[in-house]
Parts: structure tokens; C-alpha cells; sequence
């Protein structure tokens, strides 16, 4: 299993929506290891570690959230967390 981590920068209507929590329940689901967080500047910063398709469907679900419109994801490839065990809402 290859798995990966990103960086993904969520832009829209993702604060205030129950965004993180819904991230965080599709994490744990899926096996996805990392953190998400609101950020000053009214996006959502996330690093998830998981394979790709793990990730892709993280956002997938996301983006059928009942009040949660993404309008873009920055994304960024980093390096893996060896031991990183969970997802967490920061």
C-alpha cells in the first residue's frame, strides 16, 4: 500500500458547516491518518496520509456534505509522518 500525505487547502463554504467534524468521521472510516483545522484567513487546512484513492474519496464525500461548498483545494505533497497513528481536528 503506497501511502501518501498532503497538504489541502479547502476554499468555499467550509467554516461554520461542520466541515471538520464530517472530515474527521470520513478519516477514521476510511483509515486516513492526519489533522484538520480552521484557518484565520476563513479556509480549512488539512494534512491527510493515506494511499490516493483513500484521499480521493475523502474528498469526494466531503464535497456531498449537506452545507459544505468547496470552491477550490490547494493541495501540496509532503512528506509521510511514519508515526502518525490518527486523525485529529485541531
Amino acid at each position: 500500500m503506497n501511502k501518501i500525505r498532503q497538504q489541502l487547502r479547502f476554499k468555499g463554504r467550509v467554516q461554520g458547516v461542520g466541515f471538520r467534524y464530517t472530515a474527521n468521521q470520513i478519516a477514521q472510516k476510511l483509515g486516513i491518518t492526519g489533522w484538520v483545522y480552521n484557518d484565520y484567513d476563513g479556509s480549512v487546512l488539512m494534512e491527510a496520509q493515506g494511499t490516493k484513492s483513500q484521499i480521493s474519496q475523502m474528498i469526494n464525500l466531503l464535497e456531498k456534505g449537506t452545507f459544505i461548498e468547496i470552491d477550490s483545494i490547494d493541495k501540496i505533497d509532503l512528506q509521510i509522518e511514519q508515526n502518525e497513528q490518527s486523525f485529529r481536528v485541531k
